[in-house]
């Protein structure tokens, strides 16, 4: 074609293009598709080479087919060529159609960029119309579809070098190279979408296979779990209905498989751990929590969930992993209780007593509430937990970080007003090193532990009683007025000093009390101090015989 003068193109010039662009839209794969049409530029189009850069998912070009020198294709096949060099190269020099144009006078720019590139030897043109072995031609590929076909996206580009009649291409050839990569373009998208849908049809075979192999081994896996599993429905009126469980679940609550069907997760946990169960995410979520067992005992459990649906489309369920973590729960709350308990007498130690005490305190003391509702009014709309008027940020629940915080007070002046208060009862033995001294440690061990069981036994429940350190003890007593206080530790010091059983020998004690009050604004070394100190007044005050022990 190449040979032929314009016009004049020879009838098997054109059936040749033809068969070339019928070849490109039957090759079996890609590959074959990209060779053909690098093949096709030099067996129909007359160019001594041609390469095929594609656009890589990345935005790169790589070189993916040539044609024309083997010397060629071995060195640049597989290169890749950044898209911004490429951008440049396709806007600059002249733009012939579609086509870009670069000529020797202006590519010298482009020698070092990164674009993997081949040049033919020969010797500077002689005419205006002669090609030289530093001419750039590049023809891009578009997506089909678009108007213009330049509009569309840039899938590739055809780069050719020196046509063999060593002339610039006239109309027909330029027209002819930018038919071709457009036919190109749309043989390749078609290669594209045929390889795609091949490797979604093996793809699609092998997730079939694999998912009926998977549906088996999940069974499997599922009934011979050596740990509770359970699925549930998902959502509706029903969520949380237990609709399968494995033997190991059965064996682990002591129910058999029809009666579980009868009963949701939230039947079956502790009244206390509801809360925790329906916070728990139902994709991903875990939660430690107790559920009850056919005896009516409660196991330690760790429940883990995950969804699944039972196909593409259809209904979701909810997936649970029940594992038995009721030994490892004991050893925890042990350690949890030897490091917040007296290891002689079991009571709360010093650290629980001031962590319970500070739960109950603020910075803010509860009269300065009052101050704020008489600086700014009382509006039912600012009113906290408490009924105190005191203006939150908008939004807020809380006042100083405590939610809902119910604020303490505490009874004022010597006579009973009808506050109730928090009393903080501060009590020291009286006579107890004698003990030691005379009996030994053993006996005021046993001296203080039974101290410690009467005590126990003589405060309300919910009360707090807990070993300060040494023969101090401290009592909790939420609720109380300055009179109830005062009875309280009357009737305390009473049970103390009854004959206590201490190595085979009756022995006494005695007991001074010192009642402090809590109230917000103070920390709880401050209230403790406060007690303490009374203690000694009120140890002062008594007559020394009585304080001695018997």
């Amino acid at each position: 074609m190449e040979t032929e003068s314009e016009p004049y193109v020879r009838l098997a010039s054109l059936r040749q293009l033809h068969q070339v662009m019928a070849d490109m839209n039957t090759a079996r794969s890609l590959a074959d598709t990209l060779q053909t049409v690098a093949d096709g530029v030099v067996n129909a189009l007359g160019y001594e080479m041609a390469g095929v850069n594609l656009v890589r998912p990345d935005g790169d070009l790589v070189v993916a087919a040539f044609s024309g020198n083997s010397a060629a294709e071995a060195l640049i096949t597989g290169r890749v060529g950044s898209r911004d060099a490429w951008d440049r190269r396709l806007g600059m020099g002249e733009r012939w159609g579609d086509l870009v144009f670069i000529p020797h006078t202006e590519g010298w720019v482009l020698d070092d960029d990164d674009v993997p590139q081949w040049f033919t030897d020969g010797p500077a043109p002689r005419f205006e119309d002669e090609w030289h072995p530093s001419d750039r031609l590049f023809a891009p590929m578009y997506t089909p579809g678009a108007q213009g076909g330049s509009c569309g996206e840039l899938l590739g580009v055809i780069s050719v070098d020196r046509p063999r009649n060593g002339r610039l291409p006239g109309a027909w050839g330029r027209e002819a190279l930018q038919m071709y990569a457009f036919q190109a373009a749309i043989a390749i998208s078609n290669a594209r979408l045929r390889s795609n849908m091949q490797r979604a049809l093996v793809r699609l075979e092998r997730e079939q296979q694999a998912l009926r192999a998977s549906e088996e081994s999940f069974r499997q896996a599922f009934e011979y779990a050596p740990s509770g599993m359970a699925i549930a429905e998902m959502g509706g009126e029903q969520h949380g209905r237990i609709l399968r469980t494995n033997d190991a679940l059965c064996r682990l609550l002591g129910r058999p498989a029809s009666a579980m069907r009868r009963y949701a997760f939230s039947d079956l946990v502790h009244p206390e751990d509801i809360g925790t169960l329906l916070r728990t995410s139902a994709e991903g979520g875990r939660a430690e929590l107790r559920l009850g067992r056919r005896d009516g005992s409660y196991v330690w459990v760790s429940l883990r969930n995950s969804v699944v649906a039972d196909a593409a489309d259809g209904p979701r369920f909810l997936l649970t992993h029940v594992e038995d973590i009721e030994e490892r729960k004991r050893r925890e709350l042990q350690l949890a209780h030897r490091a917040s308990h007296d290891s002689l007498t079991g009571l709360p130690n010093s650290a629980e007593l001031r962590s319970r005490l500070g739960a109950r305190l603020c910075r803010r003391p509860a009269h300065a509430l009052e101050s704020l509702d008489a600086a700014y009014g009382h509006h039912p709309a600012f009113d906290g937990p408490t009924g105190h008027g005191f203006d939150f940020a908008p939004g807020a629940e809380s006042y100083d970080g405590y939610d809902h915080h119910v604020h303490t007070v505490a009874p004022e002046g010597e006579q009973d007003d009808g506050t109730k208060g928090l009393a903080v009862l501060f009590c020291d033995l009286d006579g107890f090193k004698s003990i030691n001294d005379r009996f030994g440690h053993n006996a005021g061990d046993a001296v203080l532990i039974e101290v410690a069981r009467r005590l126990s036994q003589g405060v309300r429940d919910g009360d707090t009683v807990a070993r300060l350190g040494g023969d101090e003890f401290v009592i909790l007593a939420d609720g109380l007025g300055r009179a109830d206080a005062e009875d309280l530790a009357v009737r305390l010091r009473n049970e103390i000093i009854q004959p206590i059983r201490a190595e085979g020998r009756a022995v006494r004690v005695g007991a001074s009390f010192g009642i402090g009050w809590a109230h917000c604004g103070m920390t709880a070394d401050e209230v403790l101090k406060s007690a303490d100190e009374r203690m000694y007044v009120e140890k002062r005050s008594r007559p020394k015989q009585h304080r001695r022990a018997g």
